[in-house]
């Protein structure tokens, strides 16, 4: 890759920067109005009226509808109107002409299949064939004015919105080879004479004969200097080019090209006919999909029952969300701690105060015999106690109330290094390998508080033995700087990200310099941003923010601020490992949770996937752009349960219905669940609950293992050959048990979704030409 020429001080952007200027400014008004309403009323209801639509407020339904009818009036009397109107008319009618299967696939007649490798419009408007082989079953087709109850202008400006939403989406997404959808990237081609076919890149499990610590296949090192400058990493080619400020091009979105892309989707979850046009998009999702299910429900249930071998307990399912410190549940919890009282109670565990501790000293300390424990007394299962408590459901780590017992057993740096956490981290491994069909992707922490911290953590995991083949590990980077200012450990927030980063970027550049942390790396396949996200702020994230290593505050930065900083190295490192043939990491941030409706719109550029996404329920223009992406969201209804939104109120059933990309996880089985599988205690209460079908259940596992970090090999193992194929043509039946029939009514109805958007688009050009 050739060095920069033209400014030394910056290096090269694969996509145009943007300036204030290019930005409109009711846009830009919009984005402000939404920034300050969000920084006031972050706590309060009030908050989220500017991104909801008054369902259950009369007065206002009633002004809205009242408004919509005055614009339906006035469009009557405009014949520029008219005509756009007959114009995408027969653009629809061409449309869904082209998209009706054709006599041969033997589907039902008059019923729109679209595919994303058929244009709408083509010469002569001829048939053209679906590339895939359409399963009989009932479908459901709306006839007539598309335009009904939207008018015109409103319905194209919600569009040519949404579909730039995509657009900035998608180019993020392929800035950090992040995934996007092909099928969303084909329609929206249509528009932008772009396309983009890149994939993360996941180590391969290691063959049975090879050895997972091997520490001698590291590549060769390179010379390649690396500065973190205001919080954004420079690599230069050798020391003479970083002192002539000389930075290799690696692409990277700027500060105010970030937040005035950002700026475009808050403005847009605020903008009222948008607002209007996602919220009945989504209201028919869940509508079609009702009738979808009444219509072919025993249809798909005998194509699962005519499936030999495969039935829900033996398709793959993966853990998206768990936490490592957590990943056992509260009775594997006590019986370890009792096993080692046991069995080791004379063994030196602890040192206080230059003072050696044996584990029985320590309990002594604690006054407490291990004998008498029970569940209850451990007390780190979160209950009613909890609820909008999170300060209460942090010291739920600490069995007994014990920071001593965490630190002992829950820890992978203390005197014993880290033994006790790995031994039970290996038995609940042990487990998963015996049940064959779970995996996990626990999280472990790295604070930044020290860049020693990633080598340590390398030497526990090939230390101990750490490694599973049913376990894919995340890195999580909790959002507490502010503590650690507050006590002097970090004099800025560039400083944290120095300690975070830098020991990646040395570890790629000279892996032979850093074995440990390389062979740790292969086994790493992406990073979460965790903490509590209903903490208030209190700060605008703009270009005007300070720089990472100008903010010596002991005030907390924003979570865009965070998100934004991590994205933007995370981007830069993954550039530089595909350059060098090594695995790539994924951004996949707690978002949604609580908090703020900004922490959506801030995940939407820079996640390839979330967990938990609750507040998506409250925003449906944010909603219906995560259907369209099909961004992944991992969802952990019985944590929330305990933390913020009842079961009965959790989304996930709606999200499911509409085709939001979901799948099901623990969070934290210490804290949350009864059973030794608690993955399966999961899928079995929400099927019980929410009488999810054999289908629905085999569905979200399918989902899971595609938002997992799990290697192209192994999904191809479990998936099938063609799974990175959308649509039926993608499903392997005999692998998924998920019928034919829904995976091609998910793929028709995003097709048809994506259709009307670029068919607006085109309604817009046929337009200007004719002008």
């Amino acid at each position: 890759m050739a060095p920069t020429t033209k400014d030394a001080s910056e290096m090269p952007r694969q996509f145009p920067k943007l300036n204030i200027s290019e930005v409109d400014e009711h846009v830009r008004l919009l984005a402000e109005k939404v920034f300050a309403k969000v920084l006031r009323e972050e706590d309060s209801k009030d908050a989220l009226s500017l991104f909801t639509v008054p369902e259950d407020c009369p007065i206002g339904q009633k002004e809205a509808k009242e408004r919509e009818l005055q614009k339906e009036l006035a469009e009557q009397q405009s014949v520029e109107t008219a005509k756009r109107k007959k114009s995408f008319k027969m653009i629809r009618s061409q449309s869904l002409s082209l998209q009706i299967p054709s006599q041969e696939w033997k589907a039902p007649s008059a019923n729109p299949v679209l595919s994303p490798t058929t244009p709408v419009l083509q010469s002569g408007f001829l048939p053209v064939q679906v590339p895939y082989d359409v399963p009989e079953f009932q479908r459901v087709s709306i006839s007539g004015d598309y335009c009904a109850g939207v008018t015109v202008d409103d319905y194209e400006q919600a569009a040519k919105s949404l579909v730039k939403a995509l657009l900035i989406r998608e180019k993020y997404s392929r800035l950090a080879y992040h995934r996007f959808p092909r099928t969303t990237s084909q329609y929206l081609c249509t528009t932008s004479k772009h396309n983009v076919n890149l994939f993360p890149d996941f180590h391969s499990p290691p063959d049975e004969n090879e050895d997972p610590y091997n520490l001698d296949d590291a590549p060769d090192n390179l010379d390649y200097v690396i500065k973190i400058k205001g919080g954004i990493p420079f690599v230069y080619d050798n020391k003479e080019m970083m002192e002539l400020n000389e930075p290799r091009s690696l692409p990277y979105p700027d500060l105010e090209t970030y937040t005035l892309d950002l700026s475009h989707v808050l403005a847009l979850i605020a903008d009222g006919p948008t607002k209007t046009y996602c919220h009945r998009r989504l209201n028919f999702l869940e509508s079609k999909f009702s009738l979808h299910e009444m219509l072919n429900e025993m249809s798909e249930f005998k194509e699962l029952k005519s499936n030999p071998h495969r039935d829900f307990y033996n398709v793959r399912k993966v853990d998206t969300h768990i936490h490592a410190a957590a990943c056992m549940n509260q009775k594997h919890l006590l019986r370890f701690i009792k096993h080692t009282y046991q069995t080791e109670p004379d063994r030196i565990v602890a040192e206080k105060k230059g003072k050696k501790m044996t584990l029985k000293q320590v309990f002594e300390s604690l006054h407490m015999d291990p004998y008498d424990l029970t569940v209850d007394s451990l007390d780190v299962h979160a209950g009613r106690q909890t609820f909008h408590r999170f300060d209460k459901f942090n010291s739920k780590y600490n069995p007994v109330g014990a920071s001593e017992l965490r630190d002992l057993y829950l820890k992978t740096e203390n005197y014993i290094g880290g033994e006790y956490f790995a031994r039970m981290v290996k038995e609940v491994a042990r487990e998963l390998e015996e049940s064959k069909y779970q995996y996990t992707e626990p999280r472990l922490s790295i604070y930044g508080r020290s860049p020693d911290e990633w080598l340590n953590l390398a030497k526990w995991f090939i230390k101990h033995k750490v490694y599973s083949p049913n376990m894919r590990w995340i890195i999580q980077v909790p959002r507490i700087y502010d503590i650690f200012r507050t006590k002097n450990i970090l004099p800025s927030f560039g400083k944290m990200l120095e300690n975070i980063f830098v020991p990646l970027f040395e570890a790629t550049i000279n892996p032979k310099d850093h074995k440990e942390l390389h062979l740790f790396l292969k086994y790493v396949t992406g990073f979460d941003s965790v903490d509590d996200e209903s903490k208030h702020s209190g700060h605008m994230f703009s270009d005007k923010s300070l720089n990472p290593d100008l903010w010596t505050s002991e005030k907390n930065p924003p979570y865009s601020y965070y998100l934004y900083y991590m994205y933007v190295n995370i981007m830069l490192l993954n550039n530089l490992r595909k350059e060098r043939g090594m695995c790539t990491f994924l951004f996949r941030p707690h978002c949604g949770e609580a908090g703020s409706i900004t922490h959506l719109v801030s995940a939407f550029l820079t996640a390839d996937n979330i967990s938990h996404g609750l507040l998506l329920k409250k925003s449906p223009v944010l909603q219906y752009l995560y259907y369209l992406a099909q961004i992944p969201i991992a969802m952990s209804p019985l944590s929330n349960n305990s933390l913020f939104l009842e079961y009965s109120k959790n989304p996930l059933r709606e999200f499911l219905h509409k085709g939001l990309h979901v799948s099901l996880s623990t969070d934290d089985p210490m804290q949350f669940h009864y059973t030794k599988e608690a993955l399966m205690e999961e899928y079995a209460i929400a099927a019980q609950v929410w009488k999810l079908s054999t289908c629905d259940l085999c569905e979200i596992a399918r989902n899971s293992v595609l938002q997992s970090g799990l290697s192209n090999k192994e999904k191809q193992k479990f998936l099938g050959l063609n799974y990175c194929k959308e649509g039926p043509e993608g499903n392997d039946i005999r692998k998924t048990n998920v019928a034919q029939i829904r995976m091609a009514f998910r793929y028709e109805t995003l097709c048809n979704e994506l259709s009307l958007l670029s068919d607006a688009m085109r309604t817009e050009e046929i337009s200007t030409l004719s002008k």
